[in-house]
């Protein structure tokens, strides 16, 4: 099977075809097609949806192409990206704690950042053209910065990585990454050909999916914003400890997404609540629903 892609100087990343071009074809059953939309959408507050969804494209294309490992990531200018969803096949448990070291430190030597910038450049040449989706290969000799290969590649013993990305409403870019294990060994013609097939749908379901979750987003960003400027004791860890459990994600969930101990994410839920003075997350939860008026005359 022959990948259809666009070539261009630099083998790393290739534009996808439009599907009238295509020729590759991926079976897919309606079972698994509702599976998929099934977790379109949901509220974030529902536990473990946005980490569903990865786990159920792992699923759906694994039956076809080996996979280890399935990260969601949204983008949007310079910004750190935000981890949308995680799937993982079982082999370190240090994801969620990968995904974060990424999104803090690492995203900015990412070759995918070389994609956004193809595509951006794209369009302003052509005010007119849409966005399209593009594919980026990475692997462990394409990273130079060591670190950035340790963490990402070495220790989780990733083969490869295949990056599809297409940038949303509001100059938003959404990038769902699937990984190759060393036991998988590199991306063949083939995989790349299937991974293409399911492109098209693998971006619509996730831009209704990330839409779905953005508003809700958003809102809570606002509400974060604002505690940090009346708390300005909180740390960004904490910051990202508040946002959890305002997305409803209990201790465990908590504990899997930080990539600490149950004991230790409880802890941090304990000493959050007395740097703001409440007695628990329902008292913490009334705080983070004041009126800006209520909070704002406080100073």
């Amino acid at each position: 099977m022959t990948a259809s892609i666009t070539p261009f100087s630099d083998p790393s990343h290739w534009m996808l075809l439009p599907a009238a071009a295509q020729t590759s074809v991926l079976a897919v059953s309606l079972a698994d097609v509702t599976a998929l939309m099934e977790k379109v959408g949901r509220s974030s507050a529902t536990l473990g949806s946005s980490d569903a969804i990865a786990e159920q494209i792992l699923q759906l294309l694994g039956r076809q192409v080996p996979l280890a490992q399935c990260t969601i990531f949204a983008f949007q200018g310079m910004a750190r990206p935000r981890v949308v969803g995680l799937g993982d096949r079982a082999r370190t448990g240090a994801l969620p704690m990968i995904s974060q070291d990424y999104s803090e430190r690492f995203y900015p030597l990412d070759g995918s950042q070389r994609v956004m910038k193809a595509e951006l450049a794209r369009l302003l040449k052509d005010p007119h053209a849409k966005p399209r989706v593009w594919l980026h290969r990475q692997g462990p000799q394409d990273v130079q910065h060591p670190e950035y290969r340790h963490v990402c590649y070495t220790q989780p013993q990733i083969a490869e990585r295949l990056s599809v990305l297409m940038l949303q409403e509001n100059a938003r870019w959404l990038s769902v990454n699937l990984y190759r294990g060393e036991e998988h060994g590199r991306f063949d013609d083939e995989a790349i050909a299937l991974i293409e097939a399911f492109a098209p749908l693998l971006m619509q379901a996730m831009r209704l999916h990330y839409a779905g979750q953005t508003l809700q987003g958003d809102l809570v960003d606002l509400v974060l914003a604002r505690l940090a400027r009346r708390f300005e004791q909180l740390t960004p860890r904490d910051l990202d400890v508040v946002r959890a459990l305002a997305q409803g994600l209990d201790a465990d969930a908590l504990a899997q997404r930080l990539g600490i101990a149950v004991s230790s994410a409880r802890t941090y839920v304990k000493r959050i609540c007395a740097k703001l003075g409440v007695q628990g997350q329902r008292e913490l939860f009334a705080l983070l629903m004041e009126p800006a008026q209520a909070v704002d005359s406080q100073f």
